[in-house]
């Protein structure tokens, strides 16, 4: 066994968002002293003010702040920090950072700098893995050179490929080809992703396997040989291969799987002489043969659910391995207690093909009053989510005995997460965790792709759902029309009414309620003849309405006001109602249309971005199809195309011009 040596006094977390304060709470358990680092961008942000202390760093770009080495071991040495915890992204998995900071005399809370070196790229990564005995994708390992040699090297493994950055990381410089067209595409979308994002475009080729399974195992090794695993996350449910849901165990793994999948992690941690926590990615197919993908040499953003199962702080165990101490648990001491399901929040917006959202939280709280939920957030209420860094808000985490309890948890949790000025992929969430397969464990990476081949669309609320949001929605107006009443009678005596006839419209639809106030928060509608009742301790200062309809399970909708309505919403579901009276509807159905603006002959930029390149120009023809323009937006390409035949007759921007949401780009005749 190795020295107990102690601990540190002072970490400076170099990361931001949710992971810097996930990480400044251990060390603060510990006793641990923080420091935070901020971008210009991120002086008010929640991890700098949750840190004992904290340093700028440089201009919001992260590759003139986050990324700048100088800067970060600067801070170390003007704090006097003897530790460095990397959290993921930026310069956790930068075997120069590792390296200088070991020259300097500042410890780095992960592996040491081989480990990352050989693990970080994902070619010498795979031949080490043959090596360790690692079952491994059949694949091209060595440099695609160009455009020509992708697909020369495709043709030779047969399509479907998967073109890989070999720095990468996030789904940033991943491509599947099917045919020669976009094997050649995908190189340069992937050659162009890598290099703004980790500075490197060497890129590599792999088959793809089709229904595959993404499962990882968790790792911790400490520097004195000791080395387990944690069991496996299943993290499936991936769009554009970023992953979006993830669950600790795998409903699909076998015990005799796992236990084989853990040794090989472990066999190839050993082999890089790793030490810290480390993540080994593999692929199954449907008969559990598992092939390896990479190794993640720092932690997982999906790290929570492991912790849920375990029982283990897996940053206080990196925190402890970096400071020399042994690992205090063995293999045998770990065991799977319940189930647990994580979903990543992000400021995307779902229905227009889950585009990056930027601008304010105007309305900001988590679901915190619901047993066996976590919230890993890195934002406050009127925080700014802007164009520079991931648009990950949050991660939202929930545990039960077993798998379907973690989900109807992680169901209500949806409901009550509160989230305005940006838009958020909730609803994609709310129906994923809703998806008949989804909750009988029969899904696989394709899974979005498969379900969803047209894109995601809101799901429509049933007949019995919009019976309730329309009785939500009439009780809530009845009781601000109560409030009304008691303001004014306190100079006017005017008496709260205590029954009203209301008409509750959404579009076309007009629906008679009449809302009678029974005591004691109960009240009764009657529409068309029928009747249902409804218990509610809503006040008109809350955000959300929680209400029990004819004695059933509660049911949570999210309510705001609009300019002559109310909006209604949960996970699910979304209702623009007008409540009003029934002269006053009469009325409202004499108002003239407002009339949509006709953009069809413009190409519009579908998020706020960088526009790389315009492919076309003015005059010429194109075709469905064609790619017309690529736009940058946190550090994604996304190429823009045309979906009918014309002509361009006007380019409003050119190539590094800096764009909102629908502006303008190009004009069709």
């Amino acid at each position: 066994m190795g020295s107990n040596t102690s601990t540190f006094k002072k970490i400076l977390v170099a990361n931001r968002g949710e992971i810097a304060c996930r990480a400044m709470r251990t060390a603060r358990k510990m006793g641990i002293a923080t420091v935070a680092v901020y971008s210009e961008a991120d002086s008010t942000a929640l991890h700098t003010t949750s840190a004992d202390e904290a340093i700028c760093i440089g201009p919001a770009a992260s590759a003139e702040s986050y990324l700048v080495i100088d800067n970060i071991i600067q801070a170390c040495k003007s704090t006097g920090a003897d530790a460095v915890y990397p959290g993921y992204g930026f310069l956790s998995e930068n075997s120069d950072f590792a390296a200088r900071l070991e020259a300097e005399n500042i410890n780095f809370i992960g592996p040491g700098k081989l480990a990352i070196e050989s693990m970080g790229d994902k070619i010498t990564s795979k031949k080490l893995a043959i090596e360790a005995g690692v079952s491994c994708v059949p694949g091209h390992t060595d440099i695609i050179k160009n455009p020509d040699h992708a697909v020369e090297i495709s043709a030779g493994i047969g399509y479907p490929v998967m073109l890989k950055a070999s720095a990468g990381g996030g789904g940033k410089g991943m491509r599947v080809a099917w045919d020669e067209a976009q094997c050649r595409e995908g190189f340069e979308r992937a050659s162009n992703e890598a290099r703004s994002s980790f500075g490197d475009d060497r890129v590599f080729i792999e088959k793809f396997l089709e229904e595959p399974r993404h499962i990882e195992i968790q790792v911790l090794a400490d520097k004195h040989g000791n080395t387990i695993y944690l069991n496996e996350r299943e993290c499936s449910i991936q769009r554009r291969h970023q992953k979006v849901i993830e669950e600790a165990p795998s409903p699909f793994i076998t015990e005799t799987t796992r236990a084989a999948m853990g040794e090989q992690a472990c066999a190839l941690a050993k082999a890089v002489n790793y030490h810290s926590a480390g993540t080994v990615e593999f692929i199954v197919d449907k008969h559990q043969n598992f092939y390896f993908l990479e190794m993640n040499t720092r932690l997982q953003v999906e790290h929570p659910v492991t912790e849920m199962i375990t029982g283990l702080d897996l940053i206080e165990q990196m925190i402890n391995i970096a400071a020399g101490h042994d690992l205090a648990i063995k293999q045998s001491d770990i065991g799977i207690n319940g189930w647990a399901m994580e979903a990543r929040v992000y400021a995307e917006n779902p229905f227009r093909e889950f585009l990056p959202s930027t601008g304010r939280l105007t309305s900001y709280a988590e679901p915190a009053d619901i047993e066996n939920v976590r919230v890993d957030s890195g934002v406050i209420e009127g925080g700014e989510v802007s164009i520079y860094y991931d648009p990950m808000i949050s991660k939202l985490i929930t545990w039960g005995s077993d798998r379907q309890t973690a989900i109807l948890t992680m169901q209500h949790a949806l409901d009550r997460y509160l989230i305005n000025g940006v838009t958020t992929n909730i609803p994609f969430l709310a129906a994923l965790f809703d998806h008949s397969d989804f909750q009988a464990g029969d899904f696989s990476t394709n899974f979005i792709d498969h379900h969803y081949p047209d894109g995601f669309a809101r799901q429509q609320p049933t007949a019995t759902d919009s019976q309730q949001m329309d009785a939500a929605a009439a009780v809530a107006h009845f009781l601000l029309e109560q409030r009304t009443a008691r303001i004014s009678g306190a100079m006017h005596a005017v008496e709260p009414p205590q029954a009203l006839d209301l008409c509750v419209i959404e579009g076309d639809r007009h629906t008679a309620v009449n809302v009678q106030a029974d005591g004691n928060q109960q009240y009764t509608l009657t529409t068309n003849g029928s009747t249902m009742s409804m218990r509610t301790d809503w006040q008109p200062t809350s955000p959300v309405l929680t209400a029990q309809f004819n004695n059933g399970p509660q049911v949570v909708f999210q309510w705001k006001r609009t300019f002559i309505g109310y909006q209604l919403s949960n996970g699910r579901y979304l209702s623009e109602l007008l409540v009003m009276s029934p002269r006053a509807a009469e009325l409202h159905q004499l108002m003239p249309v407002r009339k949509v603006a006709d953009t069809s002959k413009l190409l519009l930029s579908p998020m706020p971005g960088l526009l790389i390149d315009v492919l076309v120009s003015e005059n010429q023809s194109v075709r469905a199809g064609d790619s017309l323009a690529i736009v940058e937006a946190m550090k994604m390409e996304n190429v823009l195309k045309a979906d009918r035949d014309a002509v361009v007759s006007k380019v409003f921007e050119s190539t590094g011009a800096t764009l909102d949401v629908d502006q303008k780009i190009l004009e069709f005749e």
